[in-house]
């Protein structure tokens, strides 16, 4: 039987690649996205448009694919961005918006999917957090904490919904070679105050990023075949990694913070001050 897997999100990074390695695979794929005209266009691809924060297109999304296809094996909340800036300047309503994208979207979906899968007796949920629901860094309090959430709430939804022969997965990418750094930069920047007292921690953040970003190798067609391995696992995982770089960050963040920490700090202010003396 051909499976149907839904994926949010699906207008450019993860989530397009993964929308085009399904189809490739013979999966019949519905792809959200509020940018519906970049969706990809193939043989087995269905682009629908889906805005996360709204109930009413999440229903519309999940209604839709259950009408034409009477199944969703799989949904990957994938949908979500980095609203970053200062905890000090950044404005709850961001924050809160922040979590409504990356958080409540994904719980929203699942509250609509699970009613089909339970019927099913099968369907799993696969959580696209970040090495970023561990690992942490100045700016990014908001967007860490819906990561960290997100994975909490897949824990305790998995363990609840295993019985019904339905599981709840959490991807974790680390670095990606997409437009991700670029866009959560300029939400920093756009989120400071006039005058703002953190300016010059903006400016080593984004020395960081643009550093890092040389020596990222994993692409969003690397990550889309993880997505693949999370939905068609025999014995599905609870986590789901890309490399062992990212397993091991995480589990340095969480066993040893300290020392997570001193490394970071050393990092961002080597190349953060050189940065800024070449900038005089």
């Amino acid at each position: 039987m051909t499976k149907v897997v839904a994926i949010t999100g699906a207008s450019n990074g993860m989530g397009f690649a993964a929308a085009e390695l399904f189809a490739k695979k013979g999966w019949i794929v519905y792809g959200g996205a509020r940018r519906v005209e970049k969706i990809p266009t193939a043989e087995h691809i269905h682009a629908l448009k889906l805005d996360v924060t709204d109930h009413a297109s999440n229903q519309a999304f999940i209604e839709t694919i259950f009408q034409q296809e009477k199944q969703i094996d799989v949904l990957i909340n994938n949908a979500g961005y980095g609203e970053y800036g200062p905890v000090e300047d950044i404005s709850l309503d961001n924050a809160r918006q922040q979590f409504e994208t990356n958080f409540f979207g994904a719980a929203d979906l699942a509250q609509l999917v699970l009613p089909i899968m339970r019927a099913q007796k099968s369907g799993r949920i696969i959580n696209i957090s970040s090495i970023g629901g561990d690992v942490y860094m100045p700016l990014g309090a908001y967007y860490h904490a819906t990561k960290a959430a997100l994975q909490q709430w897949s824990d305790s939804l998995d363990i609840e919904i295993a019985p019904f022969g339905v599981r709840s997965l959490v991807v974790q990418p680390g670095g990606t070679q997409s437009a991700w750094s670029d866009i959560a930069m300029k939400n920093a920047n756009k989120n400071l105050k006039a005058d703002s007292v953190y300016l010059t921690m903006v400016q080593k953040v984004s020395t960081l990023l643009m550093a890092n970003e040389g020596a990222i190798s994993a692409s969003s067609e690397d990550l889309a075949q993880v997505f693949y391995k999370a939905a068609t696992d025999a014995r599905p995982k609870r986590r789901y990694f890309h490399a062992f770089s990212d397993r091991a960050m995480v589990w340095l963040a969480r066993s040893c913070p300290r020392v997570f920490k001193k490394l970071f700090m050393t990092a961002l202010n080597y190349l953060g001050n050189r940065a800024l003396k070449k900038r005089k």
